[in-house]
Order: structure tokens, then C-alpha cells, then sequence
């Protein structure tokens, strides 16, 4: 079983400067800029429905409720439960949500199908050091990641990040994939299925790695956090362009009050771990234990564009996607 999640020197460290400053630069934009001053003044709208999966990615979004960030902007924040990430992106092309959290490649897969014209508007999270790992049990045949040719490896779904990021780890260590036998299976599902055989190994993030540790004796066969796919883009928030072009300053609120959560979430883990048991319903000898992602709010469109890259080069999509047309508009930049 991972243990507790490590700050990592000096990468983190960056990482939480260029947060702080982000936030610091916010505060001045909130006080005078267009559309930011307390209260919703200005704002295009005051009530924001975001669609979110129950997972240690949304702590940050969660600490923004919590400590009245979002209020602050002038924000009434009502969370809409998607069961997958495919399902929180359809909210918001529909309408049911104004902004969609999800893993990333349903938002490129969108555009590639033309099912959607979406903007990637926050980050969420990245892959972080056994954070995200695939799995096996003692009684398992898959002993070493060799093994996995020809398994039966559990994921939620055909190209989601448990599918890429599972066959591109296989990959960087010369395993076939190709014969593979998938087996498709929810998140809470998946500990169950490894002890009762129905797959010898699974792509598992946390909190899952520490659940399915706990109850049916999971061990890692090898961690996500390497080769192509170390620190690799996870999760993040978009919306419709139609929907960022017609309220810039109600996304700006959002992006503000995201920055400075991510920067507290960051910093104080003890903030972390109660929201997790409320709002994840992980029990707090888990929350402690758990390795948490490595969390983010500013899209940076170099590191995001290794997500696009790896969609084409495994046939996820037919194109090339270039993520700079794809990023909107970001609060203090």
C-alpha cells in the first residue's frame, strides 16, 4: 500500500509559488477590475452549476465552498453529480451544468468527434507519484507489469485515462496490449472484481488504491508516475465556448476562487482530509492514508498538450489537436 503523500522539493515548490502569485495578481484584478467586486457585482450570473465526480481530485473545489471563496466572488456554487466523466461533460453541453469537471480526454475527444466545441477553462489535477497505479491481488497470475499481455485488466471505459494511461505505461516497457482482454468496470466496483477473479489486474487512482488495499490486499504492479506518463495532466474543468464568451466575468470569479483553494490545498493537507470523509465518503483512517494527486489551477498549454498527443498516438482520435485553441480565458493572466 502507497503511503503519505510527500511534497516534491523543489518542482512543488515552483508549483506553489506560481499559485501564490497567480492569486496574489487575482486579488488586485478582483478589486478593480471589470466585474469582480464582492458581491456578484457586474457578474453575468451569480448562480453556477458545476458538474463534479465524488473523488480526492475536487478537494479543491470543495475547500473553495468550504471557506467561502467562491461567496466571496459573489458565487452561489451548486455542485450536479456525474457518474463518469463523460457524463459531467454531456451536463454541460446540455445545459444541465455552466462548467464540467472531468479526466481530460473527453473534452479533446469532443472536439475531435465535433460532438462538442469545448474550453478548458481550470486544471484540476495531475498524476502524481502513487497517486494513480495499475493493480494486481497475491492471488492474481500478473506478478510484474510483463505479465499484463494477454490479461484481464480492469478500467472504467475505451479511452479514458484509465485505458490510455494503462496501455501507454504497458508501452514505454515493450508489453503487447494488443491482446488484451479489457474489462470494463466502475471505480467502486473494481476491488471487488480482483478478488473475485473477474480481472487480474486494474487501473486504480486514489482513494481507490488505498480502499482496494484495505479490503481485498491490492498490491502495485507499477506506478502511473513514469516514463511518457509521469506528472501527466489528469483532470480539470471546461465549459461550452458559447457559454465562456457569454460570461467572462462569472468565469473569472470561478477561476479566482479555485487558485487561492489549490493554494491552500497545496499547503495544508489537514485542510484536505475532512472534506474528503464528507464529501467523498472516504473514512478518515483512509484519508490519512491516501496519496493525494498533485493539484493545480492555472492551464499551462505545453504540459496540456502531452494529453492530445498521447490520444493520437495510441488512435483515440483521427487529428492533431492544437490545446492553445482549446484554453480560455484565465484570471490573472
Amino acid at each position: 500500500m502507497f503511503g503519505i503523500v510527500r511534497n516534491r522539493g523543489r518542482v512543488r515548490a515552483a508549483l506553489a509559488l506560481a499559485v501564490v502569485t497567480v492569486v496574489t495578481g487575482c486579488g488586485a484584478l478582483g478589486a478593480t477590475g471589470p466585474g469582480a467586486s464582492p458581491g456578484g457585482n457586474g457578474l453575468e450570473k451569480t448562480t453556477l452549476k458545476v458538474s463534479i465526480l465524488p473523488t480526492t481530485d475536487l478537494a479543491p473545489f470543495w475547500l473553495a465552498q468550504d471557506e467561502g471563496y467562491f461567496q466571496a466572488e459573489g458565487l452561489t456554487v451548486e455542485s450536479v453529480i456525474a457518474a463518469s466523466g463523460q457524463a459531467s461533460l454531456t451536463k454541460s453541453i446540455s445545459g444541465d451544468a455552466d462548467i464540467a469537471f472531468s479526466t481530460y480526454p473527453p473534452f479533446f475527444t469532443a472536439r475531435s468527434t465535433g460532438a462538442a466545441d469545448m474550453q478548458l477553462v481550470a486544471d484540476a489535477t495531475s498524476v502524481n507519484a502513487k497517486s494513480n497505479a495499475i493493480v494486481t491481488v497475491p492471488n492474481s497470475p500478473v506478478k510484474t507489469i510483463a505479465d499484463l499481455a494477454g490479461a484481464k485488466i480492469a478500467i472504467t471505459a475505451k479511452n479514458t485515462a484509465s485505458d490510455l494511461l494503462t496501455r501507454s505505461v504497458m508501452q514505454d516497457h515493450n508489453v503487447d496490449f494488443g491482446k488484451v482482454k479489457w474489462v470494463l468496470i466502475p471505480l467502486p466496483g473494481i476491488a471487488a472484481a480482483l478478488q473475485q477473479g473477474q480481472a487480474d489486474a486494474a487501473y486504480l487512482p486514489e482513494p481507490y488504491i488505498t480502499q482496494a488495499a484495505q479490503t481485498a490486499g491490492a498490491i502495485p504492479v507499477i506506478d502511473i508516475n513514469t516514463g511518457a506518463t509521469q506528472d501527466f495532466p489528469l483532470t480539470g474543468y471546461g465549459a461550452t465556448r458559447k457559454w465562456v464568451q457569454e460570461n467572462p466575468k462569472t468565469l473569472a470569479a470561478f477561476q479566482r476562487a479555485m487558485q487561492k483553494a489549490t493554494h491552500d490545498a497545496l499547503f495544508d493537507r489537514a485542510k484536505v482530509e475532512p472534506l474528503l470523509v464528507r464529501f467523498a465518503k472516504i473514512d478518515e483512517d483512509t484519508a490519512k492514508l491516501l496519496t493525494l494527486p498533485g493539484y493545480g489551477s492555472i492551464l499551462d498549454s505545453r504540459r496540456l498538450q502531452r494529453v492530445p498527443d498521447l490520444l493520437l498516438q495510441l488512435g483515440a482520435i483521427p487529428s492533431p489537436i492544437d490545446v492553445n485553441s482549446m484554453i480560455g480565458p484565465q484570471a490573472g493572466r
